[in-house]
């Protein structure tokens, strides 16, 4: 049985929905206080108020974590709230397309901005807190794609997730001593709302490609993140969990075939 997190505060990035308004909602379900962080604080405010009653208590801001100051701001925000940061989920990011031909300087930036640089300045703003708090824990929400594996149109975002894990080892060590864990959940195909317009076809057709047969929930990263955050998860630092189905196993579609065929 794991000892209860309740009472702890747990800022989620990128909150507003997906696997971050996911993770929030896991959170707080176990009794943490939540600082739902979003760019857009209508977006963040309704989350936070769909998770009211769930356990904890919740709060929003609107925050840019891509710039010093919107970092800033969210850090601040929550000790004002709730006086203390426990646990750190950096979980915003953004996904847009765009093969290497044809794309941008600027598009290249944007993505490294909010997904590499969002996360080292969600750690910094939130570090003297962490080390306060003498049990602190750092989640990222990396990927499977850059670090494992690629999909034409994502360069950049894999660059960043496999940044991401990069960073993760490193700041592992230096935070030790303080006793602050830095760990990174790296999902899969994951079932979310941007992928309810796609149809039916679309989604089967990724299913196809997972040993399980099925995309990932929201709750699969989240019961992910909330072991790391766990005092049963102390010894553990500077590691990834892929949460995938079984997705980067099969060697080639004749993998998957084989194992319709026993």
């Amino acid at each position: 049985m794991f000892k209860s997190l309740a009472g702890r505060t747990v800022i989620v990035t990128g909150a507003s929905k997906g696997i971050g308004k996911g993770i929030a909602r896991r959170f707080a379900e176990v009794g943490c206080n939540v600082m739902v962080v979003s760019r857009n604080i209508a977006d963040g405010e309704a989350v936070a108020a769909e998770l009211q009653g769930h356990g904890g208590k919740i709060a929003a801001i609107g925050a840019d974590v891509s710039t010093p100051e919107g970092a800033k701001a969210m850090a601040e925000a929550t000790l004002a709230h709730f006086g203390a940061i426990d646990i750190l989920c950096a979980n915003a990011g953004i996904f847009p397309a765009a093969k290497l031909a044809s794309m941008t300087v600027e598009e290249f930036d944007h993505v490294m901005n909010t997904n590499l640089r969002g996360t080292f300045l969600s750690v910094s703003a939130c570090l003297p807190a962490l080390k306060v708090s003498g049990r602190g824990r750092i989640i990222l929400t990396s990927s499977i794609t850059g670090p494992i594996t690629g999909f034409p149109g994502w360069s950049h975002y894999g660059a960043s997730k496999a940044g991401q894990l990069g960073f993760m080892r490193t700041a592992a060590i230096e935070l030790a001593p303080s006793g602050i864990t830095v760990n990174a959940v790296m999902p899969g195909n994951i079932f979310t709302e941007g992928l309810e317009g796609m149809g039916p076809e679309y989604i089967a057709s990724m299913e196809a490609s997972i040993p399980q047969r099925r995309l990932g929930s929201v709750a699969d990263i989240a019961n992910a993140a909330l072991f790391f955050a766990t005092d049963e998860a102390a010894y553990i630092t500077g590691q990834g969990m892929v949460i995938d189905g079984g997705q980067i196993l099969p060697e080639s579609p004749a993998a998957i075939a084989e194992m319709d065929i026993a």
